[in-house]
């Protein structure tokens, strides 16, 4: 099961990546996120063996803290690449999008990014808050 949403801000996104971690019953492929100027698109993997109470409460709460999204072609791309094995290196040079992470859901990487974008112009815009 995919789940591909717009979030409006990184305070958001972690409250995703939160979720994820405290619902061990959710059986995780992976999670990719991108930041984009106006906000952040987040797709996660779930093995097809989810129950369908468990994906239906997990979609509703997906359905709270964003949007579901149907991104460019660029993005599609770019996560079809991240999901191929592709670097998030190599589909950052090759589609111009700024992965965050992939793979298992990390904290640290998206508070990471935050903290630099941040530094480096010298304040806070919304999609970081």
């Amino acid at each position: 099961m995919d789940y591909v949403y717009y979030l409006s801000n990184a305070s958001l996104v972690l409250r995703v990546v939160e979720r994820l971690h405290r619902l061990a019953q959710l059986p995780l492929e992976f999670v990719s996120v991108i930041h984009r100027i106006d906000g952040w698109i987040v797709r996660i993997r779930l093995h097809e063996s989810v129950s369908a109470d468990v994906a239906s409460n997990f979609r509703a709460f997906l359905d709270e803290v964003g949007g579901r999204s149907t991104p460019g072609y660029r993005i599609r791309m770019a996560l079809w690449g991240l999901e191929t094995g592709q670097s998030a290196v190599d589909v950052m040079r090759r589609y111009q999008v700024a992965v965050v992470s992939h793979g298992k859901p990390d904290r640290y990487e998206i508070e990471e990014f935050r903290k630099q974008f941040v530094e480096g112009l010298g304040y806070c815009p919304e999609t970081l808050a």
